[in-house]
């Protein structure tokens, strides 16, 4: 079978048995209600072809368009109590909650198990492709690379170039001529070409005779053989673009479910910690030094836009706090301040940032102006981190890529890092850089210096 036509009809009828078993299952007398069975399965059909959910991409895998899954299953949870309130269902919302929990756990099980399927069964020759390659160039060993992953289903034949007479490579078809009759002859389902190898007419042509036996034409750009692995095509109405730059973060999921948590979590950790907090260090720094509670300095954010960075004072107040950054047993640093500045406690008032929208939770860690002009200077793609927001922890630091800088390969690590970040940022890359600050700061990990 080389088809997929049946992998989204199977997909939603299984889906719709995993659903409607379970809540016949875990909550009968909820379920008993035909209404809301009924408009249950309506709601996550309609849902799943509103929000383009069952589409077929051939080099989709469990993990890439799980947020998809994730989106799609949080509209169906607000359809379905707001299904059971409009029909005055009687129910309790934690009962409710646990089944869509156990019903979430239940989906993505079968999510897991269908690409393993799928898998498996390309390995074994089912459901694949028949392609070739028109040109040769830099991409060529890129595209073959691809298609020879079995679990993409893609059976490579060849490619065809004129300047290769001589040629010994076995993949090597021959000529463009030879191409026609050879992808009629062997049922080639796919044609990707190299457009730097043929002219407007010869395009032309090609499309024609793609289009003329049901042949799909791809056409790969000249790329130079320059690469990026955030590089993304958008179309700007018929003029294709190659955006270099491209980050998750750029996503509208990314950007409003990341302000959503910060506000959140910034408004509790203000209310809740700072409120108490910042009292109580006033009166310890009184003890021994005089000065304000909080310190303020003007740091570079997004775009190098500069903003007043809050931290709670750690230092004895001095003329050299913006230029020179806190060293190794520096004898500006009070007592008080080695304790906040070991268990990063210092850091806690930039969740006012975090509220005004200057900063997020998790990102690359914001640097003085005097370091910034520094650093861009001999730093190479030092700026790429001013694409997003800065954090009061990044991946950066919780790899040990924090405190003092003091050789090149400790800035050019950390810079490295952040442009990791991202460009694979995920919500659970956020979650689990979060959970390894809190385990650094009780265990108190020293950057008390």
């Amino acid at each position: 079978m080389k088809g997929s036509f049946l992998i989204i009809p199977f997909s939603v009828v299984f889906h719709l048995l995993i659903i409607n078993l379970t809540l016949y299952v875990l909550t009968p007398e909820t379920y008993a209600n035909y209404t809301v069975a009924i408009f249950v399965n309506l709601a996550w059909s309609f849902i799943g072809i509103g929000l383009n959910f069952y589409s077929i991409d051939r080099k989709e895998k469990f993990i890439n368009k799980f947020h998809k899954f994730l989106r799609h299953y949080f509209v169906f949870s607000l359809s379905y109590f707001t299904l059971l309130a409009f029909t005055k269902t009687e129910f309790y919302p934690q009962e409710q909650i646990l089944v869509l929990l156990i019903l979430l756990i239940l989906l993505s099980t079968y999510r897991w198990l269908f690409f393993e399927s799928r898998k498996l069964y390309r390995k074994g020759g089912g459901n694949f492709l028949n392609v070739v390659i028109l040109g040769k160039d830099k991409n060529l060993p890129s595209l073959v690379r691809i298609f020879n992953k079995p679990d993409y289903g893609y059976r490579y034949l060849g490619y065809f170039h004129n300047k290769d007479e001589n040629v010994t490579d076995s993949m090597h078809l021959g000529p463009f001529e030879d191409s026609f009759n050879y992808i009629l002859n062997k049922g080639v389902d796919e044609i990707y070409c190299s457009v730097s190898q043929f002219s407007y007419k010869e395009l032309v042509r090609l499309r024609t005779f793609a289009d003329n036996n049901l042949i799909k034409l791809k056409l790969v750009p000249d790329n130079k053989g320059f690469y990026s692995s955030s590089m993304e095509f958008e179309l700007f109405e018929n003029v294709p673009v190659l955006n270099l730059r491209k980050s998750p973060l750029d996503k509208n999921y990314a950007k409003y479910g990341k302000r959503i948590f910060d506000i959140l979590a910034s408004s509790f950790m203000i209310v809740f910690v700072l409120s108490w907090l910042i009292p109580v260090l006033f009166l310890l720094n009184l003890l021994e030094s005089k000065g304000p509670v909080i310190f303020k300095q003007l740091r570079h954010g997004e775009k190098k836009r500069s903003f007043w960075c809050y931290k709670f004072r750690s230092m004895a107040v001095n003329n050299d706090a913006n230029k020179q950054m806190c060293t190794r047993n520096d004898i500006r640093v009070t007592k008080i301040g080695k304790f906040i500045r070991k268990t990063s406690i210092d850091e806690l008032p930039q969740f006012i940032n975090v509220f005004l929208g200057d900063m997020s939770i998790v990102g690359p860690r914001p640097h003085m102006e005097a370091h910034t002009t520094q650093y861009q200077r001999y730093v190479d793609k030092y700026l790429v981190r001013h694409f997003v927001k800065p954090g009061i922890t990044g991946l950066a630091q919780v790899n040990g890529y924090r405190g003092e800088i003091v050789k090149k390969s400790d800035i050019v690590n950390r810079i490295r890092m952040d442009i990791f970040y991202l460009e694979k940022w995920t919500p659970w890359l956020d979650l689990l850089i979060i959970y390894e600050t809190i385990i650094n700061s009780v265990k108190g990990d020293d950057k008390a210096y």
